[in-house]
């Protein structure tokens, strides 16, 4: 008698069904919407989610220049980066980073919500941040979703 009734599937790279998906980032809270964002992309969304494997979905992230962040953060908040010379340390606020590379505050987020290892940086492809309302993915067909 059998009486395991359901097998264990394990995905691969030939087995994964990838889809395109476009978020709008207008007036959502940055952490909220990067921790969804990054649950997209890793693929846990899915019944046939493997974690060793690039099961997600490519997310296309539109409006990021108009993406809120609570309370003091927007001036309080620091992003530190190295150059790799003595003195190189650079602190940027979110406040000038907007002002700069608004596409960046969520590139960021979404980064370090991701596996710091080989499989997280190859997922990190699969994220496309625009700081306008257009993006030049039309040709994937990409589905609207709402977060």
């Amino acid at each position: 008698m059998n009486t395991l009734s359901y097998k264990t599937v394990s995905a691969n790279k030939k087995t994964v069904n990838k889809e395109w998906v476009v978020v709008d980032a207008q007036g959502e809270i940055l952490g909220r919407l990067s921790s969804k964002i990054a649950m997209i992309i890793r693929g846990k969304h899915k019944p046939t989610f493997t974690p060793n494997v690039d099961c997600g979905d490519n997310v296309i992230v539109i409006n990021a220049d108009k993406v809120k962040l609570t309370g003091n953060k927007l001036g309080d908040k620091v992003y530190v980066r190295y150059t790799g010379y003595p003195g190189g340390q650079r602190f940027v606020s979110p406040k000038e980073l907007l002002a700069k590379h608004p596409q960046r505050i969520i590139e960021k987020a979404v980064r370090g919500m991701l596996p710091k290892n080989r499989l997280g940086r190859a997922l990190f492809g699969n994220l496309h941040v625009y700081a306008g309302s257009e993006h030049p993915h039309a040709a994937q067909n990409p589905k609207a979703i709402k977060l």
